[in-house]
């Protein structure tokens, strides 16, 4: 008789503790008749997001939700800037936010953000600057009928806020191809933008190095202009820049005309994330004005893949240079295909 008794409080207390837990979710419901049960960790740019035990993290879009209601204290912002922090409950068809503080009741379509209780409006640390580091290793080799080793570096420091970007950058790129140089290109450089508008922007770029293969001694391009994100969003971007440049270059051999003119920063820069992976394309412009006909391309484009660690990504992709007018006995493409392993971090 004890002993059924014992099992009859042991089991009364799993079933206690189970519905506790099954309580102590918050649960989102949509327009569609959609409930999901879990934990909501934000609410950001029109999107609720839901950490379930059953699907990992959810989002769904705002503008389809009915109810919220959480078991622990969060805090909201609304679009007129109001912050409070307490439990969310819904009741005609609004929003209440009860706190120490009191309750507040509004729509659902008012609230511009919400985070975890005690922690900062990511909205203000989101204006402190911050760098991110961002470094590229690529090596590659052949043997037998052609000896080929080619070791090619990269490095990037970026400081970011949503007003602004500064990025200092520096690469080497060092090729043999049976054991004579088929590469041998150093640059660095320095671009800063400043978002006046919530799409438009100013910018300000140098870059500067050398290309032995090419037989350029010094190369320099310093530009000035404007930029537009035709879109801007968290997983795609599109960055177009037309601006004002001054080239220079100076050959080794006394024979190559140098190359002294102002001229057009004509750029192109395009991101999309594919889940946790992303396609990138950078493509620039600089003709002079002296000379149309004279004029410098590059492009590159890559798909980045994360490795086990999110920090380490595998990134493979092609690199075009070409110079409409090169130095003698050079040609004017050089196409670079690449299997990059990188590094960032903060």
């Amino acid at each position: 008789m004890h002993k059924n008794k014992t099992h009859g409080v042991f089991l009364a207390l799993i079933l206690s503790l189970a519905t506790t837990a099954r309580l102590a979710a918050d649960v989102v419901e949509t327009k569609d008749g959609a409930r999901i049960v879990g934990k909501v960790t934000k609410i950001d740019s029109g999107v609720v997001t839901v950490a379930t035990t059953y699907a990992g993290k959810i989002e769904i879009k705002q503008a389809g939700v009915t109810t919220i209601t959480t078991e622990t204290p969060v805090a909201v912002r609304l679009a007129s800037g109001t912050r409070l922090e307490g439990t969310i409950t819904t009741a005609d068809g609004g929003l209440q936010v009860a706190g120490p503080n009191g309750t507040l009741s509004t729509p659902i379509e008012k609230v511009a953000a919400s985070w975890a209780a005690g922690d900062e409006d990511p909205a203000i640390v989101a204006l402190r600057r911050h760098w991110g580091y961002e470094a590229t290793l690529d090596v590659s080799g052949t043997s037998g009928n052609k000896n080929q080793l080619g070791t090619a570096g990269a490095f990037r420091a970026t400081l970011v806020t949503p007003l602004d970007k500064l990025a200092l950058y520096t690469s080497y790129d060092r090729q043999v191809t049976a054991g004579a140089k088929s590469a041998d290109q150093f640059k660095a450089g320095v671009d800063y933008s400043d978002n006046f508008t919530e799409h438009s922007s100013w910018y300000v770029r140098d870059e500067g190095g050398f290309d032995r293969i090419k037989d350029i001694k010094i190369f320099n391009v310093a530009a000035a202009g404007y930029g537009f994100d035709f879109i801007k969003e968290t997983k795609h971007l599109l960055t177009v820049r037309a601006g004002l440049a001054y080239r220079f270059e100076n050959y080794y051999n006394p024979l190559t005309p140098d190359v002294s003119a102002a001229g057009l920063d004509l750029g192109l820069d395009h991101e999309y994330q594919f889940g946790v992976s992303k396609l990138i394309n950078r493509l620039t412009y600089l003709p002079t004005f002296a000379d149309f006909g004279n004029y410098r391309l590059t492009h590159e484009s890559s798909y980045q893949v994360p490795l086990a660690n999110p920090a380490w990504k595998l990134s493979v992709g092609i690199s075009n240079d070409y110079d409409s007018r090169p130095g003698l006995g050079i040609k004017r493409l050089d196409t670079i295909y690449f299997t990059r392993l990188l590094l960032d971090w903060k």
